[in-house]
């Protein structure tokens, strides 16, 4: 399965963006689909992620009530919504495959985000 981001940008603090992963190549879990974020030289951080115990949707507790992820399977794609942006949101995003719990397999090239006023 191929993974490719868009939508990222630079935005002032408070203001929203929706970031897009386009997915093609058979997937047949879409709630499989997460999203984890990275700045470089720090470790990568799971946004939102699959739990594998119940199968529920995982927010990081920085982004929860801020973003929201959701699934069109039939148009192929992913959206990240997130509103309310902060500085420390600042970093590459990237859609990918989660084997359960943030465990990520598969990503695309990602989109930046940028946050700044």
């Amino acid at each position: 399965v191929r993974l490719v981001e868009s939508g990222g940008g630079l935005v002032q603090p408070g203001g929203s963006l929706r970031l897009y992963c386009a997915v093609s190549g058979f997937f047949a879990d879409f709630d499989a689909i997460g999203w984890f974020r990275q700045v470089p030289g720090k470790e990568r951080e799971g946004v939102i992620c699959k739990l594998s115990s119940d199968g529920n949707t995982y927010y990081r507790d920085s982004v929860k009530g801020r973003f929201t992820i959701s699934r069109d399977s039939a148009k192929n794609m992913v959206y990240l919504l997130m509103n309310n942006l902060k500085p420390e949101d600042t970093a590459v995003y990237y859609c990918a495959t989660d084997l359960g719990d943030c465990v990520f397999d598969n990503w695309g090239q990602g989109t930046q985000v940028t946050v700044s006023s």
